[in-house]
């Protein structure tokens, strides 16, 4: 019997504890449901702003990449007109120069005019006599010192001495910035020069190493030795390929002979090498005899071995010296033919001597 059977009905305590149990669970879910509205409404209000935030963070940053695209183009239409004033200025200054290079080039003439109308030239050309191959090999050998005093002779009538005689203070002050100028001109171009070859001697230095780098993994591929294609000279050609040269351990010579016909000289030794193993394992079986009761076998002569296996050594023993006797007769004949030869030689050189001789 459980406790709602048992106080069930007209018993007020009962009813007035359900009552109370359901008020509690009343207050309970109703504070509860605050609780969720009010959590419900405090993330309403957190997206709202999040979105809000969101939005005007979009917004800025379309500002800021309209900003970004706007000053990009205003710097990118600056470097545009920087580019065309300085061609426009590297143009200018070369037609500049190359109009004062033609003044000056036309004062030059100028004065060279005058100069030859006012008197004649200022040195004289004398003519070496003699003057050759001997006299070239002289000009070659000279010393330094010699050299050196020539160069003072040449320079002294190619460099005239500064006349500063007479000028005013203004003048001096125009030369004096006229040569200033010049000097820098020179240290200047002197001082580019020098970078550039220093540049020039870096990239060298670089594209060697490159070079280097790249022949030693090149050698290292080909399985050779990675100094192998970095020396003075050039690599031997390569005949075999690369698992050939790690796996074939035959020398050169081997397979140079190999490549001259040699497979047929390699196949006949293996066959004569098979057949003479054979031929010794044949005659070094165990022969076997005719036993004593068995009589004379019919046909036997005087001399003749007691065994059929002794018959047939003495058959190849004959046949050895037939092939021995044959080749002694080769030899003989390749002998007289030699001999027939060389005095068929010796007849016709007597020949020839003898019409010679007729000829004188």
């Amino acid at each position: 019997m459980s406790d709602e059977e048992e106080y069930s009905g007209d018993d007020p305590e009962f009813i007035k504890r359900q009552d109370q149990k359901r008020s509690d669970l009343d207050e309970q879910l109703k504070e509860y449901i605050m609780e969720w509205r009010k959590q419900r409404s405090k993330e309403e209000d957190e997206l709202k702003k999040l979105k809000e935030k969101q939005a005007k963070r979009k917004v800025s940053r379309a500002e800021e990449e309209q900003r970004m695209a706007q000053r990009k183009k205003e710097e990118e239409e600056r470097r545009q007109r920087e580019v065309e004033e300085k061609k426009q200025r590297d143009i200018e200054e070369k037609r500049r120069r190359l109009e004062e290079a033609e003044k000056k080039r036309q004062a030059m003439l100028q004065a060279m005019k005058d100069k030859d109308k006012s008197k004649g030239p200022n040195f004289t050309i004398q003519k070496k006599e003699g003057f050759g191959v001997g006299t070239a090999a002289m000009e070659r050998n000279k010393t330094k010192e010699q050299l050196e005093e020539e160069k003072k002779i040449s320079l002294s009538f190619r460099i005239k001495p500064l006349e500063v005689d007479g000028l005013s203070g203004e003048k001096l002050r125009a030369k004096a910035q006229e040569l200033w100028e010049t000097i820098v001109r020179l240290e200047t171009e002197k001082y580019d020069l020098e970078e550039r070859q220093k540049r020039q001697d870096y990239d060298l230095k670089e594209l060697k190493e490159r070079q280097k780098q790249q022949l030693r993994h090149k050698a290292l591929k080909k399985g050779l030795d990675p100094e192998a294609l970095t020396g003075k000279y050039p690599p031997k050609i390569q005949v075999a390929s690369k698992y050939e040269r790690r796996v074939d351990t035959r020398s050169y010579d081997d397979k140079k002979k190999l490549f001259e016909g040699g497979f047929d000289n390699i196949y006949k030794e293996v066959i004569e090498k098979t057949w003479s193993e054979r031929k010794d394992q044949f005659s070094g079986r165990q022969k076997s005899k005719l036993p004593k009761w068995f009589g004379e076998r019919p046909g036997k002569r005087a001399g003749d071995p007691e065994t059929p296996e002794g018959e047939e050594d003495a058959k190849v023993g004959a046949e050895e010296e037939e092939l021995e006797e044959e080749e002694v007769e080769e030899k003989h004949v390749e002998v007289e033919e030699e001999e027939e030869e060389e005095e068929e030689e010796e007849e016709e050189e007597e020949e020839e001597e003898e019409e010679e001789e007729e000829e004188e």
